[in-house]
């Protein structure tokens, strides 16, 4: 690249937020890991069951929550990986098989952006001349598919089931300070209602959405939740 682009380049700083696969798994995690627990406390609250037992209940499924959630972030981006590196082979192949067929493709991708023939006819060119620049491109712009992070499965699964855990333990918390289930459920609506308005603007404000429609809707969600779950306890076992 010539230096003075080069200097332009590295004096213009975009700033555009470029972790939105973690704050997805974040947001996956978190806002499973508040709601779920919540109903099992105040579903078993509502059978009128001890707060030792809610406990034990609410961790349980707090572990099995993380390990599955954790497991399907997992295979979700292993799969995304696999699909890549077979659409990559196929690809590769039709660019070895029939080069004129795929080069055409490239100049159909070009004018759609309104490029004229005789503009993107070197670009066709150059990319026939760099195998490797002539995939990635057909990958991207043919497919629009981003090469993923070969550590994304690993990192997500992690990232999963940490916010599961974390959210899990919010509702848990007044359990394991109040003995009767009956006094530690208002606490634990109170604190997770808090928690889910805190999460849901967070979520809102990370996403570019309305952050307090977001925590109206997010707090909403589980307090529906919660309030099934105590109601039907109570219906089955007053």
């Amino acid at each position: 690249m010539e230096p003075e682009k080069q200097t332009l380049l590295n004096h213009h700083t975009e700033k555009h937020f470029t972790a939105g696969e973690v704050v997805r798994d974040i947001i996956i995690g978190v806002s499973d890991g508040l709601t779920v627990p919540f109903a099992l406390a105040a579903g078993l609250s509502g059978a009128n069951a001890t707060s030792s037992i809610v406990l034990t209940a609410g961790i349980a499924e707090v572990a099995a929550g993380a390990i599955s959630m954790g497991l399907g972030g997992y295979l979700a981006a292993k799969s995304e990986s696999d699909h890549y590196a077979r659409e990559m082979k196929r690809e590769q192949d039709e660019i070895i098989a029939v080069p004129d067929t795929e080069a055409a493709e490239v100049a159909e991708i070009l004018a759609q952006y309104g490029i004229e023939a005789h503009e993107y006819t070197p670009v066709v060119n150059a990319l026939r001349r760099r195998p490797q620049a002539w995939l990635d491109f057909m990958m991207k712009f043919e497919l629009g598919l981003e090469k993923p992070d070969p550590r994304r499965a690993l990192h997500s699964a992690m990232t999963i089931a940490i916010s599961y855990i974390l959210g899990g333990l919010v509702p848990l918390a007044p359990y394991m300070f109040i003995p009767r289930a009956a006094e530690a459920v208002v606490f634990s609506v109170v604190v997770t209602l808090v928690a889910l308005l805190v999460f849901g603007y967070a979520k809102g404000r990370f996403t570019d959405n309305k952050p307090f429609r977001s925590a109206f809707e997010t707090a909403l969600i589980g307090a529906i939740a919660s309030a099934a779950a105590f109601g039907l306890a109570k219906a089955f076992h007053p």
